[in-house]
Parts: C-alpha cells; sequence; structure tokens
C-alpha cells in the first residue's frame, strides 16, 4: 500500500473519529439541557409547594390566634361584668353606709344638746340644793335666838315665819292650778285625739315586694341559667338583681336592696318562664317591658293618690316619688298607705283646731319623701324629704312640716306638730307595725335590762307591748328627788342605745312601807 492510500485510510479514520466525536458532544449537550430543564422543574414545583405550605401554616396560625383572641375577649367581658356587678353591689352598701352615718351624725348632735341640757339641769339642782342647806341653816340659828327673844321680838319673827309659810302655800296653789290646767289640756287633746281616730278608721294592709318566684319544675332552673350561665347573667346584668338558684325545689330567689327593681325583675322572670323562651336577646325585651310596666304603675298609683286626696298642684317629679312608695315598707308598714293614712288623720286634726286642712292633708302625704329619694340626696329622711319639696316649690309650711315631723329642725308653725301627731298614731296603733316574736321578745328584755342597770332599781316590767316599762327601786336608796332624776335616765338611755316606733313610757315606782304589831 503506498504512502497516498494509507494517508487516505488515516484521513477517513480521522474524519469518522471526529464525526463520532461531534455526534457524542452533540448527544451531551442535549442530556445536559433537558437534565436542567429537568431540575428547573423541580425546583419551580418545590417552591410553589413551600409557598402552599407556608400560607396554609398562616391561615391555621391565624384563625388559632382568632379562636384565642375569641376566647379571651369572652373571658374578659365576662369578668369585666362580675366586676361591674360587684361594684355595683359594693357601691349600694356604701350608700347604706353613708347614710347609715349620716343618721349616726344626726344622734350624736342631739345627744351632745341632751347632755348639755343635762348638765345646766345638773347645775340648777346643786344650786338649790346648796340654797336649801343653807335655808336650813338659817333657820336653825333663827331657833336658837328665838330662846332668848322678848314677846314684841317673838310676835315680829312668828309674823315674818307666816309671810314664808303664806308665800310657800301660794306656790303650792299655783303649782295646782298649773297641774290642773295641764291634767285639762291633756284631757281635751287626748278627746280630739280620740275623735280623729273614729273619723280616719281606715284598713291598714301592708304590702311586702316579693322575692321569691315559683317555677314549674326543676328542669326551667337549667334553661334559666342557660348555656355556660349566659342567661342568668345576662339577667342580673339588665336587672342589677342577684338570681339565687339552689336546692329549693320549684323555686328560685331574687335579691337586690332596691324593691323596684326586685320588683321588675320578678315581674320579668314571670313573663320568662310563662313565655318559655329564655335566651339574652329575649331577657333583655321582657326586662324592658317589664320596666315599663312598673313605671306605668308608679305612674298612675301617684296620679291615683293625689286624686284621691283631693290636692292639686303637685309636680310630675313628686308624683312619681308618690308612686313609689307602694313598693316601699318601713317596720313592714307600707310606706304610701302609711302617707295617706298621716295625710288624713292630719286634716281631721287641723279641722278639730280650726286650721288649714288642705296645709295639714299635704304636709302629711309629703312628710316621708325623703324614704324614696335617690342616693343624691343627703341627710335624715325628713330633711331629704324637705329639700326635694323645697325644690319643686312647695309652700314654706308645708316644706317645715316635713323637715320638722321628726324635731330636727324648730317648727314655724302648727302644722309641724300636727304631722308629727299624725305619724305618730299611724305608726304607733295596734297592727300598724309588724316585727317578728323574736324581734318583739328581745326588744322587751333589751328595754328590762338596760333599766335594771340603774343603781337602786330592784324590779322592771315591760307593760303594753313595749310601749310602757314601770320600774320599781329601793326607797332607801333612791329619795324622791333622785327617782325624778332616775327616770329621766332612763327614758335618755332608751332614746340612744335602742330603736323603737312610736314613744316608750317610764313610769318609777318609789314606796315606802312602814309595819308596826300593837300587842
Amino acid at each position: 500500500m503506498t504512502t497516498h492510500g494509507i494517508l487516505i485510510i488515516i484521513g477517513a479514520v480521522v474524519v469518522v473519529a471526529a464525526f463520532i466525536l461531534y455526534f457524542y458532544l452533540k448527544s451531551g449537550r442535549a442530556k445536559i439541557a433537558h437534565a436542567s430543564q429537568e431540575a428547573a422543574r423541580i425546583i419551580e414545583e418545590a417552591k410553589r409547594e413551600a409557598e402552599n405550605h407556608r400560607k396554609s401554616s398562616e391561615i391555621t396560625a391565624k384563625e388559632q390566634w382568632y379562636q384565642e383572641k375569641l376566647k379571651f375577649e369572652k373571658e374578659t367581658a365576662s369578668r369585666r361584668k362580675e366586676i361591674e356587678r360587684a361594684e355595683k353591689r359594693l357601691i349600694e352598701k356604701e350608700m347604706v353606709l353613708e347614710r347609715r352615718e349620716h343618721l349616726i351624725v344626726d344622734k350624736e348632735k342631739e345627744l351632745l344638746t341632751k347632755e348639755h341640757n343635762v348638765q345646766n339641769k345638773e347645775r340648777i339642782v346643786h344650786a338649790k340644793s346648796d340654797r336649801l342647806d343653807q335655808m336650813i341653816k338659817e333657820q336653825n340659828e333663827a331657833l336658837q335666838k328665838i330662846a332668848t327673844l322678848s314677846k314684841e321680838e317673838a310676835k315680829k319673827a312668828l309674823m315674818k315665819n307666816l309671810e314664808a309659810e303664806a308665800r310657800h302655800e301660794a306656790a303650792s296653789l299655783i303649782n295646782q292650778i298649773k297641774e290642773e290646767a295641764k291634767d285639762k289640756a291633756e284631757a281635751a287633746a287626748r278627746e280630739i285625739v280620740l275623735q280623729v281616730i273614729q273619723r280616719c278608721a281606715t284598713t291598714h294592709t301592708a304590702e311586702t315586694t316579693i322575692s321569691a318566684v315559683p317555677i314549674p319544675s326543676d328542669e326551667m332552673k337549667g334553661r334559666i341559667i342557660g348555656r355556660e350561665g349566659r342567661n342568668i347573667r345576662a339577667f342580673e346584668n339588665i336587672t342589677g338583681v342577684e338570681v339565687i338558684i339552689d336546692d329549693t325545689p320549684e323555686t328560685i330567689s331574687l335579691s337586690c336592696f332596691d324593691p323596684i327593681r326586685r320588683e321588675v325583675a320578678r315581674l320579668a322572670m314571670e313573663k320568662l318562664i310563662s313565655d318559655g323562651r329564655i335566651h339574652p336577646a329575649r331577657i333583655e325585651e321582657v326586662i324592658q317591658d317589664a320596666r315599663n310596666e312598673i313605671n306605668h304603675v308608679i305612674k298612675n298609683t301617684g296620679e291615683e293618690v293625689i286624686l284621691e286626696m283631693g290636692i292639686i298642684g303637685i309636680g310630675p317629679e313628686i308624683i312619681k316619688l308618690l308612686g313609689k312608695m307602694k313598693y316601699r315598707t318601713s317596720y313592714g308598714q307600707n310606706l304610701l298607705q302609711h302617707s295617706r293614712e298621716v295625710a288624713n288623720l292630719s286634716a281631721l286634726l287641723a279641722q278639730e283646731l280650726g286650721l288649714d286642712p288642705n296645709i295639714a292633708k299635704r304636709a302629711g302625704l309629703l312628710h316621708d319623701l325623703g324614704k324614696v329619694a335617690d342616693g343624691n340626696v343627703e341627710g335624715s329622711h325628713a330633711r331629704a324629704g324637705a329639700e326635694i319639696a323645697r325644690k319643686f316649690g312647695e309652700n314654706d309650711l308645708v316644706v317645715n312640716a316635713i323637715e320638722a315631723h321628726h324635731e330636727e329642725v324648730p317648727p314655724i308653725s302648727p302644722y309641724a306638730g300636727i304631722t308629727e301627731i299624725a305619724d305618730s298614731i299611724s305608726g304607733s296603733r295596734p297592727g300598724a307595725r309588724r316585727e317578728t316574736i323574736e324581734a318583739y321578745i328581745k326588744r322587751l328584755n333589751t328595754l328590762e335590762e338596760l333599766a335594771a342597770s340603774f343603781t337602786g332599781v330592784e324590779r322592771v316590767f315591760a307593760i303594753q307591748a313595749g310601749r310602757e316599762i314601770r320600774v320599781m327601786v329601793q326607797p332607801e336608796k333612791i329619795s324622791d328627788i333622785e327617782a325624778e332624776n332616775l327616770a329621766t335616765q332612763v327614758a335618755r338611755r332608751i332614746e340612744k342605745e335602742t330603736q323603737y316606733p312610736g314613744q316608750i313610757k317610764v313610769t318609777l315606782i318609789r314606796e315606802k312601807r312602814v309595819v308596826e304589831i300593837a300587842k
């Protein structure tokens, strides 16, 4: 083979080898490109899956956060309502304590005044005692001189003594006349009061605000409570009345200081039980209806009383307060019925005394306005009522009669005394005010123990249902003058340490018996 042929063969081999190399290089580039595309696709799908997973995780996290937020807001709202309810109860208790504090302050002022008067009387008694001792000493000295006196001198001394004796008899006669006049005046006053009571023999029924609500079955208790207590919480928040559900069968109790709110709650609860649909929205609707109904009853009651009494010119605010008296009691005595009775008694007393019965009736009807006043009016109920009457343009005589019917301020007219007398008659007559047998016995024991604590007292008896106590003293320890002072001290201490309607009479008895046997 020639060199040329070899070169051709070598060239052919080189060409074939180059072609094969080129083919493999091209096939590798295609595979690399395909692999790159596949890798890019896988990376893109991984990114999309990662994004979807991230979004799903965010949505799940947001839902969990929202649920936790709702749960937290619900618990916070529930606790806030409980705190508000507790604050309301605390405010009501603070109002009650403030009123009691004002009453205590007024009583302390009254006590200081009475103590000052007692001290003045004690000084007067000591002065009279010293004067009496001096007079006895002078008389003894005079008697000693009489033994050495002449006839004329003795006559003059006798005339002087006769003159002193005549003056003493004249003073005794004056005192006797005064006592007779006082007895006649008391008899006339009793006759007037008796005539008035006979003419005003009104029936008296004491209404009390009901706090127990019957239910058809114990199953109803669960419906009243509601799921997780939402129904009972809604009812208590709207009415301000505490619902007590215990083991008492077929009964629930409503507790609140304000009888009007308790009456609204009672009426609303009865409607809900009768209707059967108990849920927060329905509860709010029924309570609003009950509140409107009670307000309507209060307004109508006040207007009916004014129309019945024949009194004109009373403002709507006072009429509303008169209507509220229907739901108030004092010592078990309905306040509205008591005020009507005092108004009628005052009018009849004014007629008997020749005064204007319309002014007396007006003062008697409004004398206890302060007992239904809100907490914005300070002072005792007499002063609070006078402030309300003054604010709404009542006559000065009526305002003073209201303010002075418990002797907290001096009276400026006879109408104040008439109102005080009528109030005492209405409150102290038998059957007007009720108390439990336990309270009655405790009051009698307290009166007897209080009077028996004084030195020289032998026995004490509470009689006439506690309207009078009779104190038996030891005559060898208590003199006649001391007996009068002791009776005053017992009466003052009863006023200071006990609470009672009307008056309590203190009768002190000092008896000395001397027994001798003739043989």
